[in-house]
């Protein structure tokens, strides 16, 4: 028995295994306390397995078996397949068009009896597998233009099956891989001029296309002219500030349009404008007139958009310092925020918990992730360490939008807080993403491939 204990645990980073057990730990008694009612039969709920935080229960015992069985596999099982696992994946979102469940207007769920997979959450583990195995080949020279191009479509192939699921919240997911294509080596210059698209798409949410058209052409024009001395040796530079110029131009007025029209739902597009004050200018016009026509109707529209965020700063701010107490939530035992066992499950720590509490909720999310960063670091296999930094990417960018989404910093777009929201297809995603990592890093002294 001794033996067998050694073989499962021997070696394993217990640091990262007690930070999983906690949060998810704390996630089951938050969404424990926005459903559980003093009337209730506890014993009789748990095991019934009809309310949420029974069913997450019974997801957490089903992840407690995937990750000993991870723990018991062969660490070159997880390098000789991710190929494999990556085809696979990419079948399974093309599956959903066929026999897909539509949940919430998106066609992005596999019905499996009792439970609903969803390839594009699972789907990312397969990618991490597939990036950390083509960046880990000794034959890929990732300063050449080819490779760094085969590892972007490696990443971003599953966003164009996730925007067709109407999954464009999980699909932004995917640029988190740019993290260990970073740390590889990708070139930072690829990298700012992503951000510089970036900050130009929220400057658009505040000014008209037309506006921010002419306030390019104008700077475009005034660089021009004091650069000219620089231009008159080197001519290149004017085609450099022209090309910038044209791509600004073209990202404002026509990618922009186009993204906003039909990339996003027409629901998440009002909800980002509405965020800064705005309406929506790229509706459609027969819609906008009679949205024109109502004034109530409009209100009314606005008011529906905001909900969800309102509820939820109320539910949070009614915390406090200190919280009300475990189970005295009214805000979240009374249901009045939208979806807060999944997307909202932050509301029940700041109202239950408070700021301390969810101070400490963050403290344990960036202990984890420092603590991936670390694991990181000490491989000495290429493999195990894009593919941990590929986890913290992922883990990151959950818990960064999530949180911001809750308290209205972000645009409510349906992402879930890893390891705490509500759903089987999310906490075995998190899971296996997190306890391949241990035992990829227990065999550390490895040179994996």
């Amino acid at each position: 028995m001794f033996q067998k204990r050694t073989v499962v645990f021997g070696g394993k980073d217990w640091v990262m295994i007690w930070l999983y057990a906690i949060i998810v730990i704390i996630g089951l008694l938050c969404i424990f306390s926005v459903e559980y009612k003093t009337n209730d039969d506890f014993f009789k709920s748990l095991f019934e397995f009809k309310k949420n935080y029974s069913k997450q229960f019974l997801y957490l015992g089903l992840c407690i078996i995937l990750a000993t069985f991870i723990l018991l596999t062969d660490s070159k099982f997880f390098t000789a397949t991710p190929n494999l696992l990556y085809i696979l994946g990419i079948l399974m979102m093309v599956a959903t068009f066929v026999v897909g469940k539509n949940v919430n207007g998106s066609k992005s769920w596999i019905p499996l009896g009792f439970i609903n997979l969803q390839p594009v959450e699972t789907c990312k583990i397969f990618t991490a597998l597939a990036l950390a195995k083509y960046l880990s080949r000794n034959d890929t020279e990732f300063h050449k233009t080819r490779s760094q191009l085969i590892a972007a479509g490696i990443c971003f192939l599953p966003i164009v099956f996730s925007i067709l699921q109407n999954e464009t919240g999980l699909a932004l997911v995917y640029f988190s891989f740019l993290l260990p294509m970073y740390r590889e080596g990708f070139p930072p210059g690829y990298l700012v001029a992503g951000a510089s698209l970036g900050i130009l798409l929220v400057i658009t949410l505040l000014f008209p296309p037309l506006t921010l058209i002419i306030a390019l052409s104008v700077i475009a024009i005034v660089c021009i002219y004091f650069m000219r001395r620089k231009i008159k040796r080197n001519k290149g530079l004017l085609l450099v500030v022209i090309g910038t110029w044209m791509v600004a131009s073209l990202f404002v007025g026509v990618a922009v349009p186009f993204l906003f029209k039909y990339v996003f739902q027409k629901y998440q597009a009002d909800r980002i404008f509405s965020m800064v004050g705005r309406d929506n200018p790229f509706v459609d016009a027969t819609t906008a007139g009679l949205e024109e026509a109502d004034p109530n109707a409009k209100k009314a529209k606005k008011d529906k958009e905001n909900y969800n965020v309102k509820q939820s700063k109320i539910a949070i701010g009614s915390g406090g310092v200190l919280g009300k107490g475990f189970l005295k939530g009214t805000q979240t035992q009374g249901s009045f925020v939208p979806e807060q066992h999944t997307d909202f499950i932050f509301t029940s720590v700041g109202e239950n918990f408070g700021f301390i509490g969810s101070t400490i909720l963050m403290l344990l999310y960036l202990g984890m992730l420092l603590r991936i960063v670390f694991i990181a670091e000490r491989q000495r296999s290429t493999f195990t360490r894009v593919y941990a930094y590929s986890v913290a990417g992922v883990l990151f960018f959950h818990v960064a939008i999530n949180i911001c989404m809750t308290i209205g910093l972000a645009p409510v777009i349906g992402i879930t807080l890893p390891l705490m929201s509500y759903g089987g297809s999310s906490l075995i995603t998190f899971t296996i993403l997190i306890f391949i990592l241990i035992k990829l890093d227990a065999d550390r002294q490895m040179v994996l491939r």
